[in-house]
Formats: structure tokens, sequence, C-alpha cells
């Protein structure tokens, strides 16, 4: 567990591709995605939120605080980072990073925070992002406490939408992680993608 660090679980998303379920309950050997998520965060961080809009009820049985975006309009992961930040400085003004994860990759690294942190420090930037595969994850990253914009000024006084363009105005590096035997940032968004999910973890279960 790195301490100091506040873990963001972003649950917001729908699975179009999957007739607009709510992704986070979409299951996989049995269990929501939101609860792989769970399993593999919890570890790394001191306290874990969960970001997502609508009934807050639905989680109930998680037992962590959820946030709805402080911007409405579902604007996307970008809503729930800075609303995730801004949670952060009212409440655990001693936190030094917010870890930010999405809940529709089941197999995301279980050292994740801690490598990201430890770049962060030796490289002195404020935002520290996983890659892999020749993709960067911007969704997977820390952000430090330093970083003082809120939701409205970013979202509606400065109109970023993207990610990478918000990113982009402030230090930032990314860390490779290995993609074999499979990339542990694979995400869930057809019903291919689940049974291919399925598969990797009765393969693993073999392993053990």
């Amino acid at each position: 567990m790195v301490p100091h660090t506040i873990g963001l679980i972003l649950a917001g998303g729908q699975a179009r591709r999957m007739g607009g379920v709510d992704k986070a309950f979409i299951e996989v050997g049995g269990k929501p995605l939101l609860e792989h998520a769970i399993a593999r965060a919890r570890p790394q961080v001191s306290d874990l939120l969960i970001s997502a809009n609508g009934d807050p009820s639905r989680f109930a049985r998680f037992g962590f605080p959820v946030l709805a975006d402080r911007v409405q309009g579902f604007l996307g992961p970008l809503a729930g980072i800075l609303t995730g930040l801004e949670w952060m400085r009212a409440n655990r003004p001693d936190a030094r990073w917010l870890a930010s994860f999405a809940c529709d990759c089941p197999f995301f690294p279980t050292n994740m925070v801690e490598r990201l942190v430890k770049m962060a420090i030796e490289r002195r930037t404020l935002i520290t992002m996983a890659a892999s595969a020749g993709r960067h994850h911007p969704v997977f990253a820390v952000w430090s406490a330093e970083i003082s914009d809120s939701a409205e000024s970013v979202l509606v006084q400065g109109g970023y939408r993207k990610m990478d363009d918000w990113i982009a105005d402030f230090t930032h590096r990314r860390l490779i992680f290995g993609a074999r035997p499979f990339d542990p940032f694979f995400n869930i968004n057809t019903p291919d993608d689940v049974a291919r999910a399925e598969s990797l973890l009765a393969a693993q279960a073999t392993i053990r």
C-alpha cells in the first residue's frame, strides 16, 4: 500500500456495444467488473472512492464513498478525476496522490500505484500514467495533490474534454508496463471481450 494515496475507481461508463448496460456490473468469472477492480485497487491505496453518476445506492454493497461528477453532463473520465482531486483536497489534506483506475479492466497490475508514484517522485512530475503495447492509459495514473485545478475551471471555463489536452498543461510521464502474455490494461467493451477475460481468468486459475 502506498501511504497518503487516495484511490478512485472510474465506474461511470456504459457498454454501448453491449446494450448500454452499466459496465461496473458486467460479470466476469461470476463477479462484477467493479468487484475485480476493488480487489486489485484497494490494497494499493490508503482510501478508496468510486466515481459514478446516477443513483449511488446501487454501489452500497461495496461500502465505499461514491462521488458524482461536480460538473454534470456525463463529460467523461476527466470530470471524475477532477472531482476526485477536489474531494481529496477537502477531505484528506494530508494525501499526496490520487490514483485512478478504470473499472472495466479486470487485470490491471497490483503494483501499479507503487511504480507510478516512484517514477513521479524520481522525475518530479505532477502526473504519471501507465502505458502498454504502444498505447498510454490516462485513466490509470497518479495525480499530485499539488494540482489545484477545479472541475469548473477545467470543464466549464477552460472547455477541456480530452484528458490528453489537459494533461499537456502539466509535467507528466508515461511508465511502460509489459504486455506479455497479455496486456494488463485490456478492457471490456464487447461480448467477445467478456469471453476473452473469462478465458484469461480460467488460465490464471489453472496456473495457480
